[in-house]
């Protein structure tokens, strides 16, 4: 489980949503065993998608980003609620691409040429749906243009993912900063300045880590939000303003798999029936195998007709 340190500054120019979700995304490379590569790029996605969750007006709020393109990886996908549920998959775990000229993990190489869409479930009839082409594939750039660009929000996404030698997260993070309505220009000038300057999240999370052994995650991200804003000018200092959750957590079922075998068709259906007798399924998310033999076919079909 990571915190979210949700803060807005004194001139109440914008507001700040911190995480470190270093836990999070080591649960999600174990489950999807996946290369350096592809914990990065789904660390990266996952830490996004369960901000922007937060962000969310409701509990019940849903939302999908999907990041799709013509690379190795093909799709990172991950969805997210107002409760802080966030689940996701690489379409392949097993992605290798040699580092940057930088030395980094080639993020954006790996997905390519490509699309980022967000949809929205919000409770209305029809969900919300923004699709913007990819900028760079590096996903926290991809997820700014995307604010600008489908929700006109003056935002600015930071994303980081460590992976140590033995392959595990050393450390994950995220912030995501937007504009308010009444923002102050100054505030504008200042911010830029202060993340012309900033190191990578993943270093800033390593120090206040390290810094802070035996401290809770609410202090740690408190640390973590002085590492960040100190050397804002006074009014734009950041103040508290909550504290919410975010967890991996698939809500996968028999319920939810046997219905996507109702998807199929009675003629599909029909044939698994009398060709296999059986069927497995298993959830793309959490990778947790569903078996249905003969009788449950049966049924499910008798439910179709």
């Amino acid at each position: 489980m990571s915190k979210v340190w949700i803060g807005i500054d004194k001139s109440r120019s914008y507001r700040v949503y911190l995480t470190i979700t270093t836990d999070m995304v080591e649960e999600a490379r174990k489950i999807h065993m996946t290369t350096p590569l592809a914990t990065a790029g789904l660390g990266r996605v996952l830490t996004g998608a369960g901000l922007m969750g937060i962000m969310l007006k409701n509990e019940s709020d849903r939302l999908t980003v999907q990041f799709k393109g013509d690379g190795p990886a093909k799709q990172i996908l991950a969805t997210a609620d107002g409760k802080g549920n966030v689940k996701g998959y690489i379409a392949n775990p097993d992605v290798d691409l040699p580092l940057t000229d930088k030395g980094k993990l080639d993020v954006g190489g790996s997905l390519g040429i490509g699309d980022l869409t967000v949809i929205k479930d919000l409770g209305l009839k029809e969900p919300y749906m923004g699709t913007i082409a990819l900028v760079s594939g590096e996903i926290a750039e991809d997820l700014t243009a995307y604010f600008f660009i489908s929700e006109q929000q003056n935002t600015s996404v930071a994303l980081g993912v460590k992976i140590e030698r033995d392959y595990h997260v050393g450390a994950a993070g995220g912030m995501i900063i937007q504009m308010l309505p009444d923002a102050k220009e100054a505030s504008v000038d200042a911010l830029e300045a202060m993340l012309a300057d900033l190191p990578p999240i993943t270093t800033l999370i390593d120090q206040v880590t390290g810094s802070g052994a035996g401290k809770s995650q609410s202090g740690l991200l408190r640390d973590l939000a002085e590492a960040v804003f100190g050397r804002m000018p006074e009014e734009y200092q950041l103040e508290g303003l909550d504290e919410r959750e975010i967890r991996w957590n698939c809500d996968c079922s028999e319920k939810r798999l046997s219905q996507a075998l109702m998807t199929i068709g009675k003629k599909d259906l029909t044939e698994i029936i009398e060709e296999d007798g059986q069927a497995e399924l298993q959830c793309q998310f959490c990778l947790k195998k569903y078996h249905f033999d003969k009788e449950r076919l049966e049924k499910i079909l008798e439910d179709i007709s």
